[in-house]
């Protein structure tokens, strides 16, 4: 399963293009009871550690920083069905508290499937990396709405069709212009959010959010009206944030 799933990340754009697979279930977000359409979807019913959840309680000062070294470079933006997602081509990596990750691609989900304190933002991309083991860690930067965007201008102006071939940006960019000045972060072990739902994924949810336009979050609306999977239980997992 790491070795599909690791396929499918470096291959399409990311954590729910496994599910496009032939001999896999279709799934929706309008029918989230992914468990029961297949039985490779078994831990979206029955796993004890999924995402997204509400954050709440949050333990302080147990995570140190994390340290990008984001780069710029190419980047092609792909249409999967279940969301646009970009995969950057410059080598981008960051140093998490558990190691070293590469920046693998991002994507985009309306409204955020993450919530803090019953709050939900109009919009999250979640940050997708993997280490040389094939873990995997997930950065997710908040939206709320605001001026526009450049770097969501840059990838939003060149949204494919699902179906279609990826779009190479023009220019460069640099993923780390997604972040906002302020880092601290939320952290916690769940799961991917899609079919397979399977576990062990390290989360990192960054708490200020980034400002993103209400033109910008209607133009991704009009592919993806609602991508975002419902609240999971926290099952007494504990949830830190970083000093």
């Amino acid at each position: 399963m790491k070795q599909l799933l690791s396929a499918a990340l470096l291959s399409t754009c990311a954590l729910s293009a496994i599910a496009a697979a032939p001999h896999h279930a279709p799934w929706t977000y309008e029918s989230p009871a992914w468990g029961d359409l297949d039985a490779e979807y078994a831990t979206c019913k029955l796993g004890k550690e999924q995402s997204p959840i509400d954050i709440r309680g949050a333990v302080p000062g147990g995570f140190k920083p994390i340290h990008f070294a984001y780069a710029a470079g190419s980047a092609k933006v792909l249409n999967n069905g279940h969301t646009i997602a970009v995969r950057p081509e410059g080598g981008s990596k960051a140093h998490l508290p558990s190691g070293d990750y590469e920046l693998i691609q991002f994507h985009f989900h309306t409204p955020s499937e993450e919530v803090i304190d019953g709050k939900t933002y109009p919009m999250v991309a979640h940050m997708v990396h993997m280490n040389s083991t094939g873990q995997f860690a997930v950065v997710a930067v908040l939206f709320e709405e605001g001026g526009a965007n450049p770097i969501i201008e840059q990838v939003f102006s060149s949204m494919p069709a699902h179906g279609a071939e990826p779009v190479k940006l023009a220019g460069t960019l640099n993923p780390e212009a997604l972040l906002p000045k302020d880092r601290t972060y939320f952290a916690y072990t769940g799961s991917l959010t899609t079919p397979p739902c399977s576990e062990g994924v390290l989360w990192h949810v960054i708490k200020q959010p980034v400002g993103i336009s209400a033109a910008q979050i209607a133009a991704f609306k009009a592919l993806y009206p609602m991508n975002a999977r419902p609240v999971q239980p926290l099952n007494g997992r504990t949830i830190g944030l970083s000093q």
